[in-house]
């Protein structure tokens, strides 16, 4: 390496100082990632600028992204328009979603925590879901990323649910809940992000505004989930109860007439409720909007007779 008022680095000193390796620089360069070095007689000379670069393209690649878009981004920042804004987005898009703090517990706790047995099986299904995750040199300590989603499977045990079914449980869960969220990005992707996101990078005032939606809208959907969860374990839970408690054996003068019965819908019909519910839930909503019907003619039938009631009352 050279001294003057600026640093000078052959290839591999470059190397050196970046923590890439000589093979990765000249790939770079083949790219186009790096600005040409300066030629003196037969070898290369890089200076700090090449340097910053490799950092940059460095910090890109830890943050996702791919070689191709890492380029658009630098000849973005080459063409004066800035990266500043565009890795606050980043930044706002790959924070956390939740308040919720991750935990640590060991494995003696763990175990503890689940009746006392130990289960590595369960432990190991549980790393693979990430419920927890292992913390390099401490076999016996694991991080918990969710205490909350822990706590509910401490509860659910409890309660008598086997590990095994939990596990399933939650693999079952998070499909549904990774296509709600997907359903939500594309929805606010098309109607809120779409005009943010027309240049390649975006501009820094435009993903700065974006950053800034990002943070307001962060919570709306958690909110929206939360609320119809409630409302659907309302309507599904008093239609459980009322299963299993025989509630609807007092409707009709036979006991046949609260047993299940097929009947069939015109295919329009279906279709409609398809695309407005999904095929999975078809059976569900038809279900729900009939026993909504049946309860608002039970109460307008109750409300008329009341009524007669009380219009034979004052006659009489």
């Amino acid at each position: 390496m050279n001294s003057r008022s600026a640093a000078e680095y052959r290839i591999e000193d470059l190397a050196h100082a970046s923590g890439a390796t000589v093979r990765t620089i000249r790939a770079y360069q083949d790219r186009g990632l790096l600005p040409t070095p300066e030629r003196r007689g037969r070898a290369n000379v890089y200076g700090d600028a090449h340097l910053a670069r490799l950092r940059q393209i460095a910090d890109l690649l830890d943050r996702g992204y791919t070689l191709a878009s890492i380029k658009e981004l630098l000849e973005a920042w080459d063409a004066g328009r800035g990266l500043g804004g565009v890795l606050g987005l980043v930044a706002e898009v790959q924070g956390p979603w939740t308040d919720e703090q991750a935990d640590r517990i060991s494995r003696d706790e763990l175990h503890r925590r689940f009746g006392g047995a130990q289960d590595d099986q369960a432990v190991a299904e549980a790393v693979e879901l990430g419920v927890l995750e292992p913390i390099p040199g401490r076999p016996d300590e694991f991080l918990v990323p969710s205490p909350q989603e822990l706590s509910v499977a401490v509860e659910l045990h409890g309660a008598g649910v086997p590990l095994t079914a939990i596990a399933g449980h939650l693999r079952e869960l998070r499909g549904q809940v990774e296509h709600i969220a997907s359903r939500f990005l594309e929805f606010t992707t098309e109607h809120v992000f779409a005009r943010y996101l027309g240049h390649r990078p975006p501009m820094d005032a435009d993903a700065a505004e974006a950053a800034e939606l990002v943070r307001r809208l962060r919570p709306l959907a958690q909110q929206t989930v939360d609320a119809e969860l409630a409302r659907a374990m309302r309507m599904f839970a008093t239609r459980h109860l009322q299963h299993h408690l025989g509630a609807d054996a007092s409707i009709g003068s036979h006991p046949a007439a609260s047993e299940p019965r097929p009947v069939l819908l015109p295919p329009d019909t279906i279709g409609a409720v398809q695309q407005l519910v999904g095929s999975r839930n078809v059976a569900a909503f038809v279900a729900a909007a009939t026993e909504r019907e049946v309860r608002a003619r039970t109460l307008d039938a109750l409300a008329t007779s009341h009524a007669e009631s009380r219009q034979v009352d004052q006659l009489g």
